[in-house]
């Protein structure tokens, strides 16, 4: 579609680049210039520079630049018309467009956000409303006050099973938009007629019931779905939206819209809505929270455009000790500094504000320990360094994790350090440490070495045969993003098990499916009784091969393959069955 020089014109002067490109990027100014962290590639210096007088940007690491409608395209991926949408919207001007009856994606898009913006505003209408009376007392008794429930847009959703269906039904929204947003779900039910016939019908009915409700916002300030916590003792105690068009859990973060204005030097992740959101009335703006996951690699990557260092603030308990262990090494690779808090006489930043007040917990904040005396910390409580047998495995535990460090200075200093705690020479910590770094060295190695094999070498040593390798390698990648994300199985309603060239891949992919229609987990461990153990160790190879994020194209791309590689099988079948039949003919003419 063509846009006038005017118009673009106009577009151009009211987004301009360094707002447009702050917005996801935090900016340092060098004389006339802006410079940030690259949102494109990841590095730890930046690269990444804006002109404003030029109206451009452009990286001097993967060389990807241009103007605001460039940038919004590459890190929205719009096409070139949602694109300019989308910055039209943003600065409040209509588009001209010629024809209006074009659809569009990006519109489709600004429909679902409307939808859940006005859900939003009937959750809260019902928390002020008697039948959300208990949704209020359970809030303002958890210390909130009124002006920060309206500020995050705190509801509640009656415990009906259509309350917001005919809500939004009353505004003109159809029932599959709120399908699409994830506000509804559906089943087919039957219904016996006069005549003794039974008719099928859809039931709508509200996913959110009986409970209070937390808006989930993005960085755009858009409504992309919810969070509720149930009100009657049920399961499963918080509920998030579905995945949909609009909300993807992987890929944004509670309150980030707000905290990325703060003025303060750091970005505080939480556990949790409350957590985060008694931060903010504490006058801690910097707080945010996962959406029920583990923190993923997209959601670092988000926080790294805004922040330089992350302070976790998880629980105490061994679960936010796993949690903490994993978001540092997650956190790590984006190049932002990572600190940990540790709270004593509190379970979690909601509590220990309620007791101590926000001066405590600023300088609890301000004490809180980098990431590597923090691991070495927990490695720590595990021993009774009173005795040798507890100093060994101490020693042992504590130099593994150093040898991980990739700088000698680094690995030496807390070698050190761990000397000290052990009351042993720095020298015995030294040596035990350089061990550990070579037999790492070795592991790495041996890890390339097998990474480097071809999938049909791999399949063999594990006694698995690849008839059609192109297909089987695609196999291997849907089943090993699977692991890493089974909502993925919800986008293979197409694909059928016996469509899979592997035997194996193909008993696998109907497991998975099975088990998340029942609602129970889909990982390895879980196959234990239904396959082989030589079949489990091969899937357990597959699923290593993962880099830890999930990249939806390249799923698509793995169902187009296989789909293909598929058709082409049956061609051959089909084929082979015809000459087998005309030579049966023919023979017995």
């Amino acid at each position: 579609m063509a846009f006038s020089d005017q118009f673009l014109e106009e577009l151009e002067e009211k987004n301009p680049i360094e707002d447009v490109v702050g917005s996801y990027v935090n900016l340092t100014r060098r004389g006339s210039n802006l410079f940030g962290l690259c949102p494109f590639h990841n590095e730890k210096t930046p690269s990444f520079s804006v002109a404003p007088e030029k109206g451009i940007y452009y990286c001097f690491g993967c060389h990807k630049g241009g103007g605001a409608v460039n940038f919004i395209m590459e890190i929205e991926g719009l096409d070139y018309p949602d694109a300019v949408r989308f910055l039209a919207k943003r600065a409040g001007i209509e588009v001209p467009e010629e024809d209006r009856k074009q659809t569009s994606s990006y519109r489709h898009k600004e429909k679902l956000w409307q939808l859940c913006r006005d859900a939003a505003r009937y959750y809260h209408a019902m928390l002020k409303s008697p039948e959300g009376k208990d949704g209020l007392q359970y809030l303002l008794g958890r210390g909130l006050t009124p002006d920060t429930i309206v500020r995050f847009g705190l509801g509640f959703a009656p415990n009906r099973w259509d309350g917001l269906l005919k809500a939004m039904e009353e505004k003109g929204y159809s029932r599959q938009e709120m399908k699409e947003a994830g506000l509804v779900r559906s089943s087919m039910r039957q219904k016996k007629n006069p005549d003794g016939s039974v008719t099928e019908y859809e039931s709508c009915y509200d996913w959110f019931r009986n409970r209070v409700m937390f808006p989930i916002i993005d960085v755009r300030g858009n409504v992309i779905g919810f969070g509720g916590r149930v009100m009657d003792g049920s399961e499963p105690k918080y509920l998030n939206s579905p995945e949909s068009q609009i909300f993807n859990k992987r890929k944004n973060l509670f309150a980030l819209n707000m905290a990325k204005k703060t003025k303060m030097e750091m970005l505080v992740l939480t556990e949790g809505y409350m957590d985060t959101i008694s931060m903010h009335q504490y006058g801690f703006d910097c707080a945010v929270a996962s959406l029920g996951t583990s923190l993923t690699q997209e959601q670092a990557g988000m926080l790294a455009k805004y922040t330089k260092q992350m302070v976790l603030c998880y629980d105490g308990d061994q679960a936010g000790q796993n949690a903490a262990k994993r978001a540092i090494s997650i956190l790590e690779k984006t190049g932002v500094s990572v600190r940990v808090l540790r709270m004593q006489g509190a379970k979690d930043p909601d509590e220990y504000l309620k007791k101590y007040g926000a001066d405590r917990f600023r300088q609890l904040l301000g004490a809180s320990e980098d990431q590597a005396v923090y691991q070495i910390g927990t490695i720590r409580q595990k021993y009774d360094l009173a005795t040798d047998e507890g100093k060994v495995g101490f020693l042992q535990e504590a130099a593994g994790f150093i040898s991980g460090m990739s700088s000698a200075v680094e690995r030496e200093v807390y070698s050190g350090r761990v000397a000290e705690m052990a009351g042993v020479t720095a020298e015995a910590v030294k040596l035990e440490v350089n061990k550990a770094y070579k037999r790492r060295r070795y592991a790495q190695k041996k890890k390339e070495e097998r990474k480097n094999l071809r999938p049909a070498d791999q399949a063999a040593a594990d006694g698995i045969k690849y008839e059609n390798v192109r297909s089987a390698t695609a196999e291997e990648g849907l089943l090993s993003q699977i692991l890493l994300e089974p909502s993925l199985l919800e986008e293979t309603g197409g694909l059928r098990p016996e469509d899979l060239s592997v035997e194996l891949f193909g008993r696998a992919l109907r497991w998975m499916r099975q088990r998340w229609q029942e609602g129970q987990s889909i990982t390895v461990s879980a196959m234990n009784g239904e396959f082989q153990p030589e079949e489990i160790a091969h899937i357990s190879r597959v699923a290593r091969k993962n880099e830890g994020t999930v990249n939806e194209q390249a799923f698509r791309d793995y169902i187009s393959v296989i789909r293909s590689e598929a058709s082409k099988r049956g061609s051959k079948d089909l084929m082979a069955a015809l000459n087998r039949r005309r030579d049966k003919q023919g023979y017995g003419g």
